[in-house]
């Protein structure tokens, strides 16, 4: 088998975990996507590995043991990641995330449009 066809399998998901990356606004749907970006990575290391292992004779495989270390990491990312989510969603009740902010902080009370010239007119007219 040809080094092209796992090279290019790779690049089109990894291309396509980036478009979800950029474009989804779900929390849940990034990370998917952050996923399928690893997948695409650990692809390729399984991909090299096998044809450097061929044109080398050697059999220290690697690229095949730092496939296990990122999907155990990937395991981990996605747990804490899910954990994360889910508390940002039961506080504000959303998980779009170009509506969410830090969640330490509360609504915003200064700044344009935050009713601060209410208060002034308020003030004004007592």
């Amino acid at each position: 088998m040809h080094l092209v066809y796992p090279a290019v399998l790779s690049a089109l998901l990894f291309c396509t975990g980036l478009y979800g990356v950029l474009a989804r606004r779900n929390a849940i749907l990034v990370l998917m996507s952050v996923e399928l970006m690893l997948n695409a990575v650990n692809l390729n290391l399984v991909a090299f590995d096998v044809w450097l292992s061929k044109a080398a004779r050697e059999t220290l495989h690697s690229g095949q043991a730092l496939t296990l270390f990122t999907i155990a990491i990937a395991a981990a990312e996605i747990g804490i990641g899910l954990a994360i989510v889910l508390a940002v969603y039961r506080n504000r009740g959303t998980s779009d995330i170009d509506r969410l902010r830090d969640t330490a902080e509360g609504p915003a009370t200064d700044g344009p449009g935050t009713g601060a010239p209410a208060a002034e007119k308020a003030e004004a007219t007592a």
